[in-house]
């Protein structure tokens, strides 16, 4: 179980990969004498290649000067076209795809649209652009394409079908294509021409930050892990590319009574695999979660529900020291709202009540529900939680309006008591929401817009960051509020939601306004490789921060799921700006060191256990991994 094994990073030259007149006829019958590219690399050291050059030039020898650079024809932006093949196996390399062909950026109204058209031909709104490479290639321009740069080879990477890299013969033609495809990816994500002026009303003024990356004031990344970074006897954690620690499994358990739809960790004793027809309860150990035998069925396999919810839950949410937990299932398959939910008493093994959603005496819906804070399921007396609905955002409680709990006893169907919140007008398209540890509130949006609300007010985001133009699926933040997770289909986004108010005081933007000099996010992603081998049809989905319920511990890792994978980055890592992945890059800093655990079926859900289950030799509770038949656990080893 080890990190992304792709050679698609490796220097791409004549010498070492072949055109594909001489290798596609006879891919086939060569296929076993594809090389490990690396492992072909002479290692000469630069003293002697010093002493070599030196012996040379004491010769004294004439040789006519040959120019390595751009091939002698008349080609507007002429590249060279490489085709990757071999995926993530040791055999993988590079083949000479086309050895001098051009690129454009074309404007269509379809992609198989044989008519091209210039940014002037058509109206706005209209159309989209496309990247045309030679007579191969033709691609709508999008973060699907997973496009990495290269800035040190002059070189990108790209997802079309396959995995194929441009070789740039300047720099100058280098950094124009990356320039004109960020313009391209701009105007085919918002439909507004690229000026200064479309991008300020985009971003506004206080993120200039993310629509110029480079303008970006990165020290409050640095500042904000103060124990690493502020103290003036340590320095910077050097890293190496690849983590030093393995994932070891540990522990594999088959699912009970049909297929595992979603997973409950517990901070306390148990787990529960939420399926068709029940709930699995498993027992909680240091090395991951195996079964205890009790298994909590539904009645008629499925939630029935009197209020028309039926089908299997899609929400579990644990309350009440972890003895209860929140069921909330669809309205209908397909859709994610609900108009009510079922309570589990754990137990005692039964639904004790169907709640319903209610205000000012009419039924209404949410698609999302959460605790009120990080850690609140481990409290026994705990009677509220909060919910989400495309315009609303609120907190439920399960008591009367007097405080008493309800005698369920009488009520068919008890309503729950709205305390607090807002019910927006329109245009909010909330998506998905998540608590810090002291109940403050991050909600994502399908526009792209993640929003931050104290715990005591939730009509008005105290700091709301602009969207990139991909909705938010999911979102998580640390115990102590500092920074956000969100994913989308194609990337994760890490924001920092640090900043220095006009006192000199350090706050988090769930507290205040945050000012002209917010940092600029760090994307998380797939190299064009692995985002090729996880599949067209597979995203990214529930990206998730290692879990701590306690001030002044520090989460260590995040997961996410994509297909079969599921994807690890190293916190501390990503948060460095010296790390090595940011250097030559041009727009936002992205990540692509991670380690990868592959599963034979889709992953429903990858999280990290409470950093209660880490032992002293690791340097992470176990990550557990559920897929529709089963579950594994897998340790994070401290070896070196």
């Amino acid at each position: 179980m080890g990190g992304s094994q792709s050679r698609e990073g490796l220097e791409l030259s004549d010498s070492d990969y072949s055109d594909d007149g001489e290798e596609e006829e006879n891919e086939e019958q060569d296929s076993d004498n594809y090389a490990d590219a690396e492992d072909r690399t002479s290692q000469v050291s630069a003293k002697t290649l010093d002493e070599i050059d030196s012996r040379l030039q004491a010769l004294k020898l004439k040789y006519p000067t040959k120019s390595p650079q751009k091939p002698n024809v008349d080609i507007r932006n002429a590249v060279k076209l490489y085709l990757h093949v071999g995926g993530n196996t040791p055999k993988a390399k590079w083949l000479v795809s086309e050895k001098v062909c051009s690129y454009k950026f074309v404007k269509k109204l379809k992609i198989d649209d044989l008519d091209d058209y210039d940014g002037d031909e058509l109206g706005r709104g209209e159309g989209f652009w496309v990247l045309k490479v030679g007579e191969k290639i033709k691609v709508r321009v999008s973060t699907d394409m997973q496009m990495k740069f290269f800035g040190d080879q002059r070189r990108v990477d790209f997802v079309d079908s396959g995995v194929w890299a441009l070789k740039f013969f300047t720099n100058e033609e280098y950094r124009g294509f990356v320039s004109r495809f960020q313009d391209c990816l701009f105007e085919n994500v918002y439909g507004l021409r690229p000026t200064e002026e479309n991008k300020l009303k985009i971003y506004g003024k206080e993120f200039i930050g993310w629509a110029k990356p480079e303008e970006s004031d990165d020290t409050m990344w640095q500042d904000a892990d103060e124990g690493v970074w502020k103290s003036p006897e340590k320095r910077p954690v050097e890293f190496p590319e690849r983590e030093s620690q393995d994932l070891l499994e540990e522990f594999e358990e088959a699912g009970m009574g049909g297929g595992i739809q979603s997973l409950a960790l517990g901070a306390l004793d148990n787990s529960f695999l939420v399926g068709d027809s029940g709930v699995q309860v498993v027992k909680n150990f240091s090395h991951g979660i195996h079964g205890k035998g009790v298994y909590v069925k539904f009645e008629d396999r499925k939630l029935g529900s009197s209020s028309g919810n039926s089908g299997t839950p899609k929400k579990p949410l644990l309350m009440r020291g972890e003895t209860n937990m929140m069921l909330m299932s669809p309205f209908k398959e397909g859709k994610p709202h609900s108009t009510g939910l079922h309570q589990l008493d754990i137990e005692t093994g039964k639904i004790v009540t169907e709640w319903k959603f209610e205000k000012d005496g009419a039924d209404i819906t949410m698609r999302d529900i959460a605790s009120d804070a990080k850690g609140s399921q481990l409290d026994p007396s705990e009677s509220t939680f909060l919910g989400l609905d495309d315009n609303r955002l609120c907190q439920w409680d399960m008591r009367d309006r007097k405080g008493m709990v309800q005698k369920i006893a009488t009520s068919s169907s008890p309503v729950l008591n709205w305390t607090q919140g807002h019910q927006f007008s329109r245009g909010t398209n909330f998506q998905c929401f998540a608590t810090a540890g002291d109940g403050s509130i991050v909600v994502g949006s399908l526009d792209g817009k993640i929003r931050l609300y104290s715990r005591t007010s939730m009509r008005q985001a105290k700091t709301a960051f602009p969207g990139l133009g991909s909705p938010i699926t999911s979102v998580d933040v640390t115990y102590d509020g500092k920074w956000v997770l969100g994913t989308t289909d194609t990337y994760l986004i890490l924001i920092c939601t640090l900043f220095t108010d006009k006192d000199g005081k350090t706050k988090t933007g769930f507290s205040g306004r945050m000012g002209n000099k917010i940092p600029a996010p760090r994307l998380l992603k797939l190299t064009p490789v692995d985002a090729h081998l996880a599949g067209t049809d597979n995203k990214f989905h529930a990206g998730h921060f290692s879990w701590v319920t306690e001030s002044g511990k520090q989460e260590k890792h995040l997961v996410a799921t994509v297909g079969k994978f599921s994807v690890i980055w190293n916190f501390q890592q990503v948060k460095n700006s010296a790390h090595h992945c940011y250097q030559n890059q041009q727009g936002l800093k992205s990540c692509y060191c991670y380690k990868i655990v592959l599963k034979d079926e889709s992953i429903i859900e990858s999280r990290f256990m409470h950093d209660n289950f880490a032992v002293s030799n690791s340097p992470e509770a176990p990550l557990v991994v559920a897929t529709p038949m089963k579950v594994t656990s897998f340790s994070m080893s401290g070896k070196r």
